[in-house]
């Protein structure tokens, strides 16, 4: 079988070819994947991003991984969406330590309006900060994207998770075509899309091939691919899943980058459980983004000095921020989060509230 060009901008991958690019010698492939790198990004470059968990817990979703269910005892509490004050000092500190994307995350099925609303000042505060912005909220219609949108928001994450055929034995409380209405309803709004999957989840390698099929089909390709290996959480029904093996894990990196060649491949979840072997490997593969900080919403991930040495033995450095502004701008952005900051003083109620209030049903 003759493989396409690996460089080539497609959306018309079969599974035939796929499964073929998972089945080269291991050597072949990441040769194949680093050339392909090479061709649209600096190869010692990682884009950083820092994720904060706005508000965890109590998700009426069942996604079997996922310690946030409110189907699963993980002893993980039901917490209030965070004062936007500690937010951006967050932001702030992410900055300060290297990020150049801050990422906030909540526990939603989907957002209400008055969620959204706090979400939005959010944005508009970190985006003030000179860093690219992401959130992942859940669900969203088309004019919740583009209220994100007309905000400043750079990236909506909404992660495909696995194949169309696997789906259903993870999550059944969401179907799969939802989840690509929302990424339609975000690159409609014109936001850019952050969606990959999750690795180790039981699914057979013909799944994870299906997965990077459907993810490459969007058109154009998401910016940003998070592909994260499972991190077994006690109380989950995926606790006692079987490991997936390294090499298996890195093939899907590689696999990725050929299918993707302009997105950023993120090596995202599960990195604490990785050796600096194999996320040299994953960086050979073509991964060229991660999650920098301690935590990934409520999973433990390496510190930041950790991630530091390791960049340093291998030579890589943070890719540099994108977000230009001039220095008017960023003085009227400054002057925009003072008066921001000042009427939140004065009707902090207005922008905060008790998100353990919720009476959304658990489907």
């Amino acid at each position: 079988m003759t493989l396409a060009s690996p460089a080539a901008i497609r959306h018309d991958w079969h599974l035939d070819e796929i499964e073929a690019l998972f089945a080269l010698p291991f050597n072949d492939l990441l040769f194949k994947a680093q050339q392909v790198h090479r061709q649209h990004f600096d190869a010692n470059a990682v884009q950083v991003s820092t994720l904060l968990s706005i508000k965890t817990g109590a998700c009426p979703e069942d996604c079997k991984y996922c310690p946030q269910s409110g189907h699963y005892n993980t002893g993980l509490g039901k917490e209030k969406l965070l004062e936007i004050e500690k937010v951006v000092a967050q932001a702030r500190d992410a900055k300060a330590a290297g990020a150049s994307r801050f990422c906030m995350g909540a526990a939603w099925r989907s957002p209400r309006q008055k969620d959204l609303d706090v979400v939005l000042e959010m944005v508009r505060q970190v985006k003030s900060l000179g860093l690219e912005t992401c959130m992942t909220l859940g669900m969203l219609d088309d004019d919740q994207a583009q209220q994100l949108s007309t905000a400043g928001l750079d990236y909506y994450n909404h992660n495909l998770d696995t194949s169309p055929e696997y789906y259903g034995e993870i999550i059944t409380t969401r179907r799969y075509d939802e989840r690509l209405e929302t990424l339609a309803s975000v690159r409609d709004a014109g936001m850019k899309i952050c969606s990959g999957g999750i690795l180790g989840m039981g699914e057979a390698p013909r799944d994870r091939a299906s997965m990077l099929r459907q993810l490459a089909s969007l058109s154009p390709h998401p910016e940003s691919v998070p592909i994260n290996m499972l991190v077994k959480v006690k109380g989950t029904p995926l606790e006692n899943v079987d490991d997936l093996d390294p090499i298996d894990f890195v093939r899907a990196i590689a696999v990725a980058r050929i299918m993707m060649p302009k997105s950023h491949v993120r090596l995202s979840a599960g990195r604490e459980l990785m050796n600096e072997s194999t996320q040299a490997l994953a960086f050979i593969a073509g991964a060229n983004s991660i999650f920098y900080g301690d935590k990934l919403l409520t999973t433990e991930n390496p510190d930041v000095l950790r991630d530091r040495t390791l960049f340093d033995k291998l030579g890589l450095h943070p890719e540099e921020n994108r977000i230009c502004q001039d220095e008017t701008e960023q003085e009227a952005a400054l002057d925009a989060s003072l008066r921001r900051q000042a009427m939140e003083r004065k009707a902090p109620q207005e922008l905060f509230y008790d998100a353990t209030a919720e009476t959304d049903n658990i489907a």
